[in-house]
């Protein structure tokens, strides 16, 4: 999970809503526990911003809209909640019936991992957001290195690794007409100064 459990008495999804209202900090729930979110890092802030940013410009105007780490996403079909670091939705919003402020509907999901997260990201949250019928594509970035791998969904409903990009190389998201520069989103402004 995303980092150190709280106690573990149950906590029901509306106590987890009610107390996620009030929290400074963000939490994944499952099963009535709810976990710790990891603290974010210059480097993940950064490049979060840089692929939304890569990602608005490229899909501008084709119904599709890019959402940061602040929206909630709910995983019906296991009752995951969690919060990507950009979620990509196609179409109306669908919401949770239960969570008003959580979506159930992405087309895409991107997360930028460490190594700290890479094994929840490649591994636990990767099981939960396969079980979502309207994710296409699911991208994981490195936070450590220029780095980025695209899985798709194909014509069967298998999840397959289908593009590894590194510098000087694009990444293709061919479910919402998007091609992401390796070097474009690594590319620090600061660095130049």
């Amino acid at each position: 999970m995303a980092g150190d459990a709280a106690p573990k008495s149950y906590v029901s999804y509306a106590d987890f809503l009610a107390m996620e209202r009030e929290s400074v900090t963000r939490h994944e729930w499952l099963d009535g526990v709810i976990y710790k979110y990891p603290e974010s890092t210059i480097a993940h802030a950064g490049l979060s911003a840089a692929v939304s940013a890569e990602i608005h410009n490229n899909i501008r105007g084709n119904r599709c809209s890019v959402y940061s780490c602040n929206l909630r996403l709910r995983v019906l079909a296991t009752g995951f909640s969690t919060y990507p670091d950009l979620t990509v939705v196609c179409k109306a919003l669908e919401l949770d019936p239960e969570d008003a402020e959580a979506v159930t509907n992405p087309k895409l999901i991107t997360e930028i991992f460490s190594p700290a997260t890479e094994a929840r990201d490649r591994g636990h949250k990767f099981e939960h957001y396969r079980r979502i019928p309207s994710l296409a594509e699911y991208v994981l970035i490195s936070e450590s290195k220029p780095y980025i791998e695209v899985w798709r969904r194909n014509a069967a409903g298998r999840w397959e690794l289908a593009e590894e990009a590194l510098t000087g190389q694009t990444a293709q998201l061919a479910s919402i007409e998007c091609t992401l520069s390796v070097d474009e989103i690594y590319t620090d402004p600061l660095s130049a100064a």
